[in-house]
């Protein structure tokens, strides 16, 4: 697949939407990273007060998912990814109201916060799958990730620094935080972009139920865990059971976000001549051959055990990219365009929910030995994998509409049979006056 970086900018939703994603990421890593310190540091609140506060959050977030969904079936695009921004200014304002002691509007911060960001990456993929198509759309979400990993990146090494000056700068951040949300908000909500709800009606083909997307939900739990390796599991077992320094932690941190940064796109490209599932199986191999890895590596002796660790850190991280380049990507290529909100608002209730309970099992795992943690993780993401290869590309509606051609044929039936229109090619017509249109209208002249 060939492409240009203006390409991508319009498969990406245009200029001002690529400004409100950097936007929205460097705001974002101004504060989230440090929002456990704001609560014990600046409000006063205990440790777990404040870290049920947050899960609180996430876990209103992932329940506000189904009514995220529907509301993008209705045709509704930019409103959706700036009404997500739009809540976390909302959370915003009310951290900074919260007087010291006061847990009940941090708790009710965190679950705006948590709705806002859990909301968003179904908003902006549901956007992208209606901008671009085909392999197009892949690269441009795998770019919008790498701008938000950017943006992310930067914010925290911004909060990194001014951190040294107490918790005054605590506030600070969060100010920031609040007025790049309401920026980002704002160059969302300019693109004006909506797609019209897919019609049912002359000789388009029955839209029938959506998919079942069961078994890769599933499997999207376990290959999520991925993501909280750098942050989680790596820091947790050099320190506290190689008694490396915490630098080696810091060093791979940084070494991820770089390497996500800059391969996320040019990999999700070179991957495109394969089946999305086909890379998403290969993605759940290479994570398991590195927790396998991760697993040797703890093994040896020490002034060995650290520099090994932080070696097959890379290939865990390229199995992320893997992963970060094609599930999302299938799941918009196997949804009918009536289904679309619907099926990514799923996805990305399995990606929360594998978020949220991945801390407690990698750290329920780790004091009981690197054959537990590793061992159960690169056992449970085989499995995984193989349940994702087992499954099948071709969306329910196109079944369904072949099945009916098989039995007119077979009955000898000169009844007209729709054809499938395939979710791939078509995500319905697209309602836009912003810089992006130039891309919606290649789009839907582009081959997938």
């Amino acid at each position: 697949m060939k492409t240009t970086p203006r390409t991508l900018l319009r498969a990406s939703g245009g200029p001002r939407y690529a400004t409100a994603l950097v936007v929205d990421a460097l705001g974002t890593g101004l504060l989230r990273p440090f929002l456990l310190l704001y609560g014990v540091l600046v409000l006063g609140l205990s440790g777990p007060v404040t870290g049920a506060a947050m899960t609180g959050g996430i876990v209103v977030g992932l329940l506000c998912m189904p009514a995220v969904g529907k509301w993008l079936d209705r045709g509704a695009r930019s409103t959706v990814v700036a009404a997500s921004m739009l809540v976390r200014v909302l959370g915003v304002v009310l951290l900074l109201a919260a007087p010291a002691g006061h847990v009940w509007l941090f708790a009710t911060a965190a679950l705006f916060l948590g709705i806002g960001n859990q909301a968003w990456p179904a908003a902006h993929a549901a956007l992208v799958a209606t901008v671009a198509r085909g392999r197009e759309r892949d690269a441009a979400l795998a770019t919008g990730r790498a701008l938000r990993n950017a943006g992310l990146g930067v914010g925290a090494l911004i909060a990194t620094v001014c951190l040294a000056g107490g918790t005054t700068p605590l506030r600070v951040l969060a100010v920031a935080t609040g007025l790049a949300y309401l920026t980002a908000a704002a160059l969302a909500f300019s693109v004006r972009l909506r797609a019209r709800p897919a019609d049912t009606g002359g000789d388009a083909a029955p839209e029938g139920p959506a998919p079942r997307i069961g078994a890769l939900l599933a499997a999207n739990v376990v290959y999520v865990f991925c993501l909280q390796v750098p942050e989680i599991a790596l820091p947790l077992i050099l320190v506290t059971q190689l008694d490396a320094s915490p630098m080696w932690s810091a060093a791979i941190f940084v070494a991820n976000t770089v390497l996500v940064v800059t391969l996320q796109v040019p990999v999700t490209l070179l991957m495109s001549r394969f089946p999305r599932r086909t890379v998403l199986v290969l993605a759940g191999a290479v994570l398991t051959a590195s927790y396998l890895g991760f697993l040797a590596a703890a093994s040896l002796g020490p002034g060995w055990a650290a520099p090994a660790v932080a070696a097959v850190s890379v290939v865990c991280t390229l199995g992320e990219i893997l992963y970060a380049g094609s599930a999302t990507a299938l799941v918009t290529a196997l949804a009918p365009a009536h289904a679309m909100g619907r099926l990514l608002a799923r996805f990305e209730m399995s990606t929360g929910f594998g978020l949220a309970v991945s801390p407690a099992v990698i750290t329920a795992l780790a004091p009981r030995g690197p054959g537990a943690l590793w061992g159960g993780l690169a056992g449970a993401t085989l499995l995984s994998a193989a349940a994702v290869a087992a499954g099948r590309d071709q969306p329910r509606a196109a079944r369904c509409v072949a099945s009916q051609a098989g039995k007119a044929s077979r009955s000898g039936s000169t009844t007209d049979v729709p054809a499938a229109r395939s979710s791939a090619s078509s995500q319905g017509p697209v309602t836009t006056d912003t810089d992006s249109a130039p891309a919606a209208s290649a789009a839907r002249t582009s081959p997938t």
